[in-house]
């Protein structure tokens, strides 16, 4: 019944013998039971060849480390030769249990990799290969025939300026890809990875990349670029608002209250108004009263917006011929000149009222690529970084 019951945790061994070690630790000596199994077709061989014993890592007992010490044979089977016997417990080369592999995943899906290892006991490496072959494992295959619309961005990789792009489906908001750089040459192996089906693209949205946009030109010739409102509502924040601002305080040096005012407005004038409190809305309005410059880029920018909700792109065209009148005759430097780096990149923003895509998914992803890096205080392998996040948005069902 005792031979019976140790079969149910170390199929084929039996105990032999168990020690106590120091520091909570026990070790269990086991002995072979029967023959052993050809480690190639299964087969019974009763010759053995030769012995090898093996410390192993098992789940703990209780509050005990649990270490096996175990009898691994080399067998003689008459169909594959010498072989290293099957044990249906341990893996071929492998030093921890099944058991204790499958724990290891399981606490690798929820906390980081060095908490895991100092629960357990076991090296950080150990529980990053397990965790790595985990996820090269489940992730499943990619398939490109259904894929129509594409968002591309870029997050930060390190401290130091240094980044890496990743891709993602618009429309199920899976990652597709991602890899170390910024680059044209960085993001190329994607589009010849995705081969064929480059042809089948509608749409790219991204930032003022102008890698990603000749990379995009270059590979998929039915795609349409869409150049993403965040991004060129957030530059127009740091190019003109802060610009018109800080000349606007410096013009009010004698009226040390007002220039107050000003100095202190930044974020009353980035925000949206339907973002603002009572009291804060009451100070922007009585801002823009006081300070026309203020008042005139603030509206230009409520006003660049509409060119993302217009429902088609003449009507859009035609908006922004509005646009770029009131910015030329506005007379203000930082806002002239915003224009006309603008005005290149026009095909772009009309195109997005042909497909209204934005890049806000991926700034969705790189918040939740942040905590994950944080999680683990950051990632030496930056192969089994990328492999976190792909997991980490396999997408939606079409």
């Amino acid at each position: 019944m005792q031979s019976n019951l140790w079969e149910l945790f170390w199929e084929g061994y039996k105990i032999d013998s168990w020690q106590e070690l120091g520091e909570g630790a026990l070790r269990i000596r086991l002995v072979a039971t029967g023959d052993g199994a050809c480690g190639g077709c299964g087969a019974l061989a009763p010759q053995v060849h030769e012995t090898q014993w093996r410390r192993v890592r098992d789940l703990d007992l209780l509050d005990r480390r649990l270490w096996l010490e175990l009898p691994v044979r080399r067998v003689c089977c008459p169909r594959c030769g010498v072989k290293r016997e099957r044990i249906a417990w341990l893996g071929e080369h492998q030093r921890l249990a099944h058991r204790l592999v499958r724990q290891v995943e399981a606490l690798c899906r929820v906390l980081p990799i060095q908490h895991v290892a100092r629960h357990l006991g076991l090296s950080w490496h150990t529980v990053k290969r397990i965790d790595k072959a985990r996820l090269q494992r489940e992730l499943p295959p990619l398939d490109y025939r259904s894929l129509r619309r594409l968002v591309m961005d870029e997050f930060a990789l390190h401290k130091g300026h240094r980044y890496a792009s990743v891709i993602a489906d618009a429309e199920t908001r899976q990652v597709l890809w991602i890899g170390e750089g910024r680059s044209r040459e960085a993001v190329r192996p994607f589009f010849q990875e995705l081969g064929a089906h480059c042809a089948q693209i509608e749409a790219v949205a991204m930032d003022q990349n102008s890698a990603f946009d000749l990379e995009v030109k270059a590979h998929c010739p039915n795609a349409e670029v869409v150049y993403d409102l965040f991004h060129i509502v957030a530059k127009y924040g740091r190019e003109v608002i802060d610009r018109v601002r800080v000349d606007q305080a410096n013009a009010l040096r004698e009226d040390k209250p007002a220039r107050q005012a000003v100095k202190r407005s930044r974020w009353l004038l980035l925000r949206n108004r339907d973002n603002l409190s009572d009291d804060q809305a009451t100070r922007l309005d009585a801002l823009m009263s006081l300070n026309a410059p203020l008042a005139q880029v603030y509206i230009l920018k409520d006003q660049l917006k509409e060119l993302w909700r217009c429902p088609s792109p003449w009507s859009a065209y035609r908006l922004w011929r509005a646009w770029w009148r009131m910015a030329q005759q506005s007379g203000l430097k930082p806002l002239i000149a915003f224009a006309r780096k603008l005005k290149p990149y026009l095909r772009g923003i009309l195109a997005s009222a042909r497909f209204p895509l934005n890049t806000s998914v991926l700034e969705g992803i790189n918040n939740k690529i942040k905590v994950i890096k944080r999680m683990a205080y950051g990632y030496r392998d930056t192969e089994y970084f990328f492999l976190k996040i792909k997991y980490a948005f396999p997408g939606i069902r079409r």
